[in-house]
């Protein structure tokens, strides 16, 4: 695959998207129609990336999180009152280099994959769903406990990475639990980095339990 050195970004709070994961995206504001246009006429991809909390009051410059993903939009179609309705595949995870000054009403930047090539590998990295039972355990109690409703079996038929990377995407952490596992570097830091914020949230259920 040809990476480009440099991609439009969208900065959407509260939306994380993970390498070999689709999202559904309704575009609507003026500036986003204009790059999703300007993306299907060349190569589809977009960089999906945070704005960083503090600064989110500044609609239109927020600072961003250096790490994002990038995506290609796999699916396209236009409502009847122009809004467009768009499904995005996580593709490749890349560091935000630098803005670039442009015209267009959206922001581009200059971006670099070296440290997340990874990503585009396909080979299954050798983890078994077997070294996942007791996190998957552990999520599945959260997920009920927090009213999230996931196809578990549809899940352990896809491939170890394609899941592990929908459910950090798909968890009830919080953003900024999700940023750290969007930038672990490969899938066997991002499974402990799910184990490890598996432990806060069952250590502060314990703390929270009182006896009756």
């Amino acid at each position: 695959m040809n990476l480009p050195n440099s991609i439009p970004i969208f900065p959407l709070s509260n939306f994380i998207v993970f390498p070999k994961t689709s999202v559904p995206l309704n575009i609507f504001e003026p500036r986003y129609i204009e790059m999703i246009n300007d993306s299907m006429k060349s190569d589809k991809l977009i960089g999906m990336i945070q704005p960083k909390l503090q600064n989110i009051e500044d609609n239109n410059k927020p600072n961003l999180h250096q790490v994002g993903c990038m995506g290609k939009i796999v699916s396209f179609k236009e409502t009847s009152d122009s809004r467009f309705l768009v499904e995005l595949k996580g593709l490749i995870r890349f560091k935000m280099i630098k803005e670039i000054p442009s015209n267009k009403k959206y922001r581009i930047c200059k971006i670099n994959f070296d440290d997340y090539q990874e990503d585009l590998n396909e080979n299954k990295q050798d983890i078994k769903f077997s070294d996942l039972e007791m996190i998957f355990k552990d999520l599945k109690s959260l997920f009920e406990k927090k009213g999230f409703i996931i196809n578990w079996k549809a899940l352990e038929k896809q491939g170890l990475d394609e899941t592990i990377n929908a459910l950090a995407m798909a968890s009830p952490f919080t953003l900024e639990e999700k940023q750290v596992l969007l930038e672990a570097q490969n899938l066997n830091s991002r499974k402990t980095k799910i184990a490890e914020i598996l432990k806060t949230y069952i250590f502060d259920q314990y703390e929270n339990t009182t006896l009756q």
